[in-house]
Order: C-alpha cells, then sequence, then structure tokens
C-alpha cells in the first residue's frame, strides 16, 4: 500500500460529520460553524476556505451551488443545496457584501486557525468517545476535507471529477483513498465483457 494511503478507520462518518457540526453549530459563535461546514462539503483546504469572498460562491436558494477556489489555477467546485441554505443564512446574519471574506473573524481579517481549531476539539471530546479521541478519529480539522473527498468517491463520482474538484491529480486520488479502488468491489459484466473481447473466427486449417 502506498505511503500516502490514508487510513481508512480514521475517516468521519457522514453521521459524525453531521454530529460535530451540530454540536459547534450550538456551541460556538460567528464563521466557526458555517468554515466547518463548507470544509465538510466543498473539501476545501482550511486555508482555501478563509480566503473565500462572498462574490466568489453562487448561492441559488434550493439548488445546487458552486464556489470559486481562486488557490493555484483556480477551480470550480459544487454546493450541496442544504450548505447553500446554511450559507444564505450566515450571510444574512453577518450582513456581508460583495467583497467581504465570507469567513471573517469578528474582529475583522480572516477567520484564525486557533478558533476554529478549539472548537474543533471541543466537539471532539464532547461527541465522540474516549477511545475514538484516543484513537485519533478526526483529530485534524483536515479530516472533513479527507471524509468529503471519500464520500464523494463512495457516491460514484468518478476519481478524475473528485481530483478536479479537489485541486489534486487522478493518481493522487488513487493513491490517497486505495480503498476505494479494489477490484473486488467492482461488479463487472463477464457476459459484455466476453463479448468486446471475443475473437473472429478462426477456420480450421
Amino acid at each position: 500500500m502506498s505511503k500516502h494511503a490514508i487510513d481508512e478507520s480514521s475517516l468521519l462518518s457522514a453521521d459524525y460529520v453531521r454530529a460535530l457540526l451540530e454540536w459547534i453549530q450550538q456551541e460556538s459563535s460567528g464563521a466557526v460553524f458555517p468554515f466547518l461546514a463548507s470544509m465538510a462539503g466543498t473539501a476545501l483546504s482550511p486555508g482555501e476556505a478563509a480566503l473565500i469572498r462572498l462574490h466568489d460562491v453562487m448561492l441559488p436558494d434550493g439548488e445546487l451551488g458552486e464556489v470559486l477556489v481562486r488557490a493555484g489555477e483556480g477551480r470550480r467546485v459544487p454546493i450541496s443545496p442544504d450548505l447553500v441554505g446554511v450559507l444564505r443564512r450566515w450571510i444574512d446574519e453577518a450582513d456581508l457584501e460583495a467583497e467581504d471574506l465570507l469567513f471573517p473573524a469578528e474582529q475583522g481579517g480572516p477567520l484564525a486557525s486557533s478558533e476554529y481549531m478549539r472548537a474543533w476539539r471541543q466537539a471532539r471530546q464532547a461527541v465522540l468517545s474516549p477511545d475514538e479521541v484516543q484513537a485519533g478519529l478526526g483529530e485534524q480539522v483536515s479530516s472533513l476535507r479527507d471524509s468529503c473527498l471519500d464520500r464523494w468517491l463512495d457516491a460514484g463520482v468518478p476519481a478524475w471529477g473528485v481530483a478536479e474538484w479537489a485541486g489534486v491529480s487522478a493518481s493522487w486520488i488513487a493513491l490517497r483513498y486505495p480503498h476505494r479502488f479494489r477490484l473486488e468491489d467492482v461488479e463487472i459484466d463477464w457476459d459484455h465483457l466476453e463479448e468486446i473481447l471475443r475473437l473472429p473466427d478462426i477456420p480450421e486449417r
């Protein structure tokens, strides 16, 4: 297995992500919850999410949205209708304007890593069992990105599509998530395969 492969047991399930975010929504203030929810739903890195401005997102009510990530060569990432709703409510609450950072600190400027990391540590202690905390489940905030990429793959998004949304190469995705590319998990249509590989009839000599 590649040294770059992620430990499958370290990935957060969708239920865990929801439980952690629900705790953070209730117990934190300011941009922390929408910031972490965006990481969980778009697989942005913390650095990318911190630089998003209001004019970088398209948030149609009740529909799939989109965020423009300007880092690197730039890429567009879909936003689920649920996350669109979260962001629309946050924008109204914070009274943000087009040029504003989407997730500003309460005193202005980008949201400090110390703020969302503190909330994440507290949420893990409150939501996860002591054994899960000790085992390192979701230990880093970046676990939200890792787990989002894994769910996209599990949902059937092609590796090249996940790679494009994440701003990485398809080979990196394959090396990082080998458990999503096991041959035994693939349903092969053997009849169709036999048909397309069939050789022409060869007359006997």
